[in-house]
This record gives structure tokens, C-alpha cells and sequence, in this order.
């Protein structure tokens, strides 16, 4: 059985900054977010690549995006620097079959605004509050083997509303301390991908390391992994040729009608 081909792009912005929140930062996550997730995600049916922002071609040049079933995506205080040309790649790659998990603050990314269409925009506040999930779709496999309620003691705060699309499935909701609610993990198909965006993950708190919270990252992989092989291209799947004989004259046979598809 074929390993599931995970990318792990991290902006991997604040880890680095020599300043105090960067030391404060790098005490959870002393080699990045995305090298700790790699570390607790890691099973026999996954191969995990991580990228950065600061790798050539932003971390994900056309051999690695190509070569990725599912791309793990985390980004905070850099969105804008990602170029509009790669979001239109990750974008068509998504369309065609590749899986996308959007994390905590990547509801802001390029990429999830372009596949939601909407500003995604949210309530936030960060004082370091309780957060508590709750499975609301216990049947859903992103949920299998999750507690039906779990506590994270510190996080950063999203509450509604939240503008994303109605075609979204709710599969957690979180109730945070200072009482707002949310959204928390919801799944979405954009043509032949699935995209699921789930939002604990702040990055002055160690959530990436909570057990409960890396089941359900590691049952989106696999839930967004591609059951079909990824098309390059899908317009490729468009019928052209009946299925059945036509014998209904065509009243435009004499028309020249080149015009009308020349730029579909």
C-alpha cells in the first residue's frame, strides 16, 4: 500500500524572530510548528515533507506541490508575502483532487479566501483562555477515535461569526471561557478536493502537541487524501464524445462558432 504524501508548509515567521516572543515561542516549538507536527504525526502511512516561506520557491516548487496528496497549511503574520502565482497553483492543484488542511490562523491565507470566496473573517481576543471542543459529527471519520469533548488550558480565541461558505460540514465546535463560540473544524469539497480547516493551533501555545488535537490533524490527512489519481488537468474529464448516436440535425452547422469557445 502506497504511503499518503503529506507537505507541511509553515510560514515559520515567529519562530525566528530574536525577540522575546520569539524565545517564548521557540520553548514550544524550538525547531518550528511544522517540524513538531511532522515529529507527532508521523505514522507507517504517511511520508511527511515539511516547507517553509523562506525556502526557494516559497517551499513548494512545481515538483513538490505535484508530488503532494495532501498539504498541511499554517500561516500567521505573512499571508501577503505568499505569491498570488503559487496560491493559483495550490488552488488548481486542490481542484484536482489534492487534500488541504487550513490551520488556526490560515483562515487569513490567500489560499483559503480563494477557495472559500468570501473574507473569512472572525472574532478573536487572546488572553490565554480555556478552550473546550466538542465532536458534533461523531459519525465522521475526521472525528474517529476523538473524545466527544476535550480541554485545551490556554489558546487564543476565535468566535463567531464567521464568514465562510454554508457548504461547509461542522464537525467541532469549541465553547471558549470567556464565552463565545465557534466553528472550531469544518470540512469542505471544492470540485475534486477536500479542504478541512480546523483552528487550535495558536503559536504561543504548545496545541500542536496535545494528543487529541494531532488525532484529528492525522484524521483529515487521511481523510482529504485523494481516493482517484489527482488529475492534471480537470477540464481533462470533460465528456466530448457522446455516449450515444446524435441523429437531431445541428441548426448551426454552417455557422462558424469558433468564437464562442476560444477562451473556455
Amino acid at each position: 500500500m502506497s504511503k499518503i504524501k503529506v507537505t507541511i508548509w509553515n510560514e515559520n515567521v515567529h519562530e525566528l524572530e530574536q525577540n522575546a516572543l520569539g524565545d517564548y515561542i521557540r520553548q514550544s516549538y524550538p525547531n518550528g510548528i511544522h517540524q513538531c507536527l511532522k515529529e507527532n504525526l508521523t505514522a507507517d502511512d504517511l511520508e511527511i515533507r515539511t516547507a517553509t516561506l523562506d525556502m526557494p520557491e516559497q517551499g513548494l516548487p512545481d515538483a513538490l506541490l505535484n508530488d503532494t496528496d495532501v498539504l498541511v497549511w499554517w500561516g500567521h503574520c505573512a499571508h501577503a508575502r505568499v505569491e498570488d502565482e503559487l496560491v493559483e497553483k495550490i488552488r488548481t492543484r486542490v481542484t484536482c483532487g489534492m487534500g488541504l488542511l487550513v490551520l488556526h490562523s490560515g483562515h487569513y491565507s490567500k489560499i483559503f479566501k480563494r477557495l472559500m470566496g468570501t473574507s473569512c473573517g472572525l472574532r478573536w481576543r487572546e488572553i490565554g483562555e480555556k478552550e473546550r471542543l466538542w465532536v458534533v459529527d461523531a459519525s465522521h471519520p475526521i472525528a474517529k477515535g476523538v473524545p466527544e469533548t476535550f480541554t485545551l488550558p490556554h489558546t487564543e480565541m476565535y468566535g463567531e461569526p464567521f464568514d465562510i461558505p454554508d457548504d461547509g460540514k461542522v464537525i467541532f465546535m469549541s465553547w471558549y471561557e470567556g464565552g463565545n463560540v465557534f466553528r472550531s473544524g469544518v470540512a469542505f469539497q471544492r470540485d475534486a478536493g477536500k479542504v478541512f480547516y480546523f483552528s487550535p493551533g495558536h503559536e504561543t501555545y504548545p496545541i500542536y502537541k496535545d494528543e487529541n488535537v494531532i488525532k484529528v490533524i492525522g484524521n483529515a490527512i487521511r481523510w482529504a487524501n485523494p481516493q482517484q489519481p489527482i488529475l492534471k488537468d480537470r477540464l481533462a474529464t470533460n465528456q466530448a464524445v457522446p455516449l450515444e448516436k446524435v441523429t437531431t440535425e445541428n441548426p448551426m452547422e454552417k455557422i462558424d462558432t469558433s468564437a464562442l469557445h476560444e477562451k473556455q
